[in-house]
């Protein structure tokens, strides 16, 4: 029995039964949180991926960007610019089959 208050006062009520939920067992806590790390790591390479479409976007500003900058850096930014996209193509290749 417990207490509840209300407008008019406390009354008395019946306690809930609490039900406790079934336990997960050891091999279903282990496949969901395989799951949810496989959810993660896919998460974390798609930014991955995304941080090698950005500097293949500043990397090939860079390599075109002339005078300005030293033609050393300007070389580096070029190659650097055919690597990430070739590598976040091979990414994304990678990814679509998980």
């Amino acid at each position: 029995m417990g207490i509840a208050i209300s407008e008019r006062g406390l009354s008395v009520v019946a306690e809930a039964r609490i039900v406790p939920a079934q336990a997960e067992t050891i091999s279903e806590r282990v496949l969901r949180l395989q799951s949810e790390a496989q959810g993660l790591a896919r998460e974390h390479v798609g930014a991955l991926q995304a941080a090698l479409v950005a500097t293949e976007r500043l990397a090939a500003e860079i390599a075109a960007g002339g005078e300005a900058y030293p033609v050393g850096v300007r070389e580096i930014a070029r190659r650097l610019t055919e690597d990430c996209a070739q590598r976040a193509q091979t990414i994304a290749v990678l990814l679509g089959r998980l």
